[in-house]
């Protein structure tokens, strides 16, 4: 038997973290599909690679366009942030994690100007000078159909 793609020890971390359903006033139209069915749902579109609306409906997980939503309304509400942290402090308890040995990332530091100094990034100010294209164009002919006719008092003659 193929192993559940969300076993119930990650369940019992995942469930605490999950926001509360909203309340439907009246009950009205189909009832929610399950957190647990729906992340399930979640977990074999991001494992398989598959597009959310190929979701095999015989595993029971609603819809790809639900789990979709879910996943964005769980995104909004930091539930993935949250079990980031549960997961790292839980393995961290037991002694899965060396934390002598991490190191922070480089992008956690502000590079402007090499990052060491708090120094602000400077102002861009308006240009000096005017763009030779923009110049250019704008006293050249772009189409001999859309330039006047020229006249005989006009410096353009054939």
């Amino acid at each position: 038997m193929a192993r559940p793609l969300v076993p119930d020890e990650l369940w019992e971390v995942v469930q605490p973290l999950l926001p509360r359903p909203r309340a439907r006033p009246g009950k009205r139209g189909r009832p929610p599909v399950d957190d647990r069915a729906c992340l399930t749902g979640i977990v074999f579109v991001l494992r398989s690679g598959i597009p959310w609306e190929m979701l095999p409906q015989e595993m029971g997980c609603g819809s790809g366009m639900t789990c979709w939503r879910r996943l964005r309304y769980w995104q909004g509400r930091g539930v993935w942030k949250k079990l980031l942290h549960a997961l790292l402090q839980r393995v961290g308890q037991e002694e899965g994690i060396d934390w002598e040995h991490c190191c922070v990332d480089s992008q956690s530091f502000r590079a402007v100007f090499g990052g060491s100094s708090p120094a602000k990034t400077p102002p861009i100010g308006p240009k000096k000078a005017r763009n030779a294209t923009c110049s250019l164009m704008a006293r050249a002919r772009r189409w001999p159909c859309a330039s006047p006719r020229p006249t005989a008092t006009s410096r353009w003659r054939r």
